[in-house]
């Protein structure tokens, strides 16, 4: 399977970044893949101008943005994973990461279980927990779970997927850029690919207070594409399935495995 992994720096207009999102996804498509994913606050950027009315922008914003990717996905054929703020009734919005199959339909919907709520930040103080462990879809007959940004600095809820036969793990991000946090993004991401000997896709925003630095890195460790810090773009890479069969032979750390876990949700 080919996979579009979109590095981009979304605003506070939603309407701008909506048309960066069909731009991206036509490229995406144009180039093949049947998979493409964009990063965290895709949708929109909650930044300090729009967080005191954020649950009246994304009531909006969100509705749109559900319709955009499906009607994107059915267009190009293409699976979709993207992120955004939706509205919740009962408290602040939560961090949702939406997925759509080729046909345009709705296939997941996960709502970040780990706020970023570290290095001074709280993020907690706009976006409501969610409650329910990351899904994994299915496309083109591969596995592919679901995760977001701050997610990756726990390896459990990783391994959850592995017990649930992942095959790729998609990460959507807007990494803080800050002292060692560049550091941070390049060891976890290699770490989470090499223990669940599983690719992994991490898409991430670039601009002045993130990161970019997105990639596709094999079962291995190894970064077989990748963007740099500076600007948008859409990195292609094949999953293979044959080099993922191939390293799970020769590191079968899944099953060598003595400590079993149990994940529940409190």
């Amino acid at each position: 399977m080919r996979v579009a992994v979109v590095q981009t720096t979304p605003g506070i207009d939603a309407d701008v970044n909506f048309a960066t999102i069909r731009r991206y996804t036509a490229e995406a498509a144009s180039r093949g893949a049947g998979l493409v994913v964009f990063p965290e606050e895709a949708a929109l950027l909650a930044d300090d101008e729009i967080k005191p009315r954020m649950a009246e922008i994304v009531r909006d914003v969100w509705p749109r943005f559900e319709h955009l990717l499906a009607e994107l996905a059915r267009q190009h054929r293409v699976a979709i994973i993207a992120a955004g703020y939706e509205p919740n009734d009962a408290g602040t919005p939560y961090n949702t990461i939406l997925a759509f199959d080729h046909t345009g339909g709705e296939i997941a919907r996960y709502r970040k279980m780990h706020t970023y709520d570290a290095f001074a930040y709280r993020e907690s103080a706009y976006v409501t927990r969610g409650s329910e462990l990351p899904p994994i879809i299915e496309v083109e007959g591969l596995r592919v779970g679901i995760a977001n940004c701050y997610d990756i600095r726990f390896p459990e809820l990783f391994r959850s997927m592995a017990d649930r036969g992942v095959d790729v793990i998609s990460l959507s991000a807007a990494w803080v850029s800050g002292k060692g946090k560049e550091e941070h993004w390049e060891v976890l991401t290699k770490a989470r690919a090499i223990e669940n000997v599983s690719w992994f896709l991490a898409s991430g925003t670039v601009g002045a207070d993130s990161v970019g630095l997105s990639r596709v890195i094999d079962p291995l460790g190894v970064v077989v594409a990748g963007a740099d810090a500076h600007g948008e773009g859409v990195v292609i890479a094949d999953i293979d399935e044959e080099r993922t069969r191939l390293a799970r032979r020769m590191l079968p750390a899944l099953d060598n495995r003595r400590i079993e876990l149990e994940y529940s949700i409190r």
